[in-house]
């Protein structure tokens, strides 16, 4: 059994940016960025004001702010209450079976300001972050969700600790104890899902995480086992209980994850396992110029444990739509897109919207495609009510994924889009531009003057 508590508390605690290579922290970069912009988007969301009026509030030493507003909390509240906002249009980046970013940003965010940490350490805690987080989903072989636990509450609390150990500056054996006390409060469930509880439980992995590390530095003791043994984290939580124990973290020749399997920017803010089934469908709609009154039916192939997280066959509030593959499909057809101003209660609720749901129906694999829970492909079909079929090509990977970016400017319309009209052009272009050279920040404070 490798001591993998330990060797990652070495990895975390050793780690320098200069042995992040370029195109990791390029990835890392466009992580911070989106997930700044998607974080001020959510924070309109009444959820978040919320948690903030009940468990956050103003007491205490409170040395970090709330974005965009700037009101100070308590690190550890500021952390959970800017995750819920990251989290909560759904429209954070996603990878690792899961949303690192908005986990990991707002909680580097929220202790690189308490203890004013420069943009290249907040740059190095992400990439410790993601790495741990990596490390964790490379020795479990079936999806969390499986089980019905949700991948981002679950290794986002040990992967937040990660990187606020690191800023922190905690040698190997105090980061290893963060991580074990992390693996004791990581949790959250699928079945929450299309509800205001799916981003809090994103918004307490954060928070466990700043907890965590301040804990560890204080002196706290936790197993130094905590993630390998045979009553711990990785079994715990394990759907099969046979998790890859034996795996070693070759240091000497190590795979950056961030290089291999990067992030995916999400061009909607609903469930990515709708996003290539949407890309598709927009495709037939468009190209067909088709009306929700030529459609008969509309017909998805997907995987099945998308279908797990996509609940809501008949929503009624946009939180339910994020989660809903028919609406998917409905807004698609009736708007040819799928964005902000479509995941609204209103529009969910509208009439064509409503009336088109329940012509849509799916078919599912079990198969899932290599470092996924997702179905190898999708595909739409569209029969119209003349008796046409059209059909999409496969779709393997969407728009904004790894291996289908958005360009730069593409990144920069959405940044602009999430930050809407509150902010005048240049405070939005200095931002974006800022947080692509994170590297070149002397603190945190520098990020937050919007």
């Amino acid at each position: 059994m490798a001591p993998l508590t330990a060797e990652l508390g070495r990895f975390v605690s050793a780690l320098s940016l200069t042995d992040v290579p370029l195109e990791a922290q390029a990835v890392a970069k466009t992580g911070f960025t989106d997930c700044f912009a998607v974080m001020i988007a959510g924070a309109r969301e009444g959820v978040v004001a919320l948690v903030d009026r009940e468990l956050a509030g103003a007491n205490g030493a409170a040395q970090a702010c709330l974005i965009p507003s700037g009101e100070r909390r308590k690190v550890e509240d500021a952390a959970m209450v800017n995750a819920v906002a990251a989290h909560v249009l759904d429209y954070d980046d996603v990878t690792l079976d899961g949303h690192p970013s908005a986990v990991l940003v707002p909680a580097i965010l929220a202790q690189g300001e308490a203890l004013g940490s420069s943009g290249s350490e907040m740059l190095t805690a992400y990439a410790a972050g993601y790495e741990v987080w990596a490390e964790l989903l490379m020795r479990e072989p079936v999806p969390l969700h499986q089980k019905g636990w949700h991948p981002t509450s679950v290794r986002g609390a040990v992967a937040a600790a990660a990187a606020c150990a690191k800023l922190r500056g905690l040698g190997a054996q105090q980061t290893s104890t963060a991580l074990a006390i992390a693996a004791s409060m990581a949790g959250g469930l699928v079945a929450n899902f299309g509800t205001h509880t799916k981003c809090f439980q994103v918004g307490r992995a954060a928070q466990s995480g700043v907890i965590a590390a301040r804990l560890a530095q204080a002196g706290m003791t936790a197993s130094p086992d905590a993630l390998e043994h045979r009553s711990g984290f990785l079994i715990a939580f394990s759907p099969g209980g046979e998790p890859d124990l034996a795996r070693n973290i070759e240091t000497g020749k190590k795979e950056w994850h961030l290089v291999r399997q990067g992030l995916n920017v999400k061009r909607y803010p609903i469930c990515y396992g709708t996003h290539r089934a949407i890309d598709a469908a927009i495709e037939l709609a468009t190209r067909h110029d088709l009306k929700p009154a030529d459609v008969d039916h509309v017909r998805v192939s997907t995987g099945e444990i998308q279908m797990l997280m996509l609940r809501n066959a008949h929503p009624q509030t946009a939180l339910e739509a994020k989660f809903s593959m028919q609406f998917a499909m409905a807004a698609s057809v009736v708007a040819r897109s799928v964005g902000l101003s479509q995941v609204s209660d209103d529009f969910v609720r509208s009439l064509p919207v409503q009336s088109l749901m329940p012509r849509v129906s799916t078919t599912t694999t079990k198969e899932t495609m290599e470092g996924s829970a997702f179905a190898p492909s999708e595909k739409v079909e569209i029969t119209t009510v003349a008796g046409n079929v059209l059909a999409s090509e496969p779709v393997v990977f969407a728009k904004g994924s790894k291996q289908r970016p958005l360009s730069r400017e593409e990144l920069r319309a959405k940044f602009v889009d999430c930050l809407g009209d509150g902010f005048p052009a240049g405070t939005k272009a200095n931002a974006f531009d800022k947080l692509m050279n994170l590297e070149g920040l002397n603190s945190a404070g520098d990020l937050l003057p919007l």
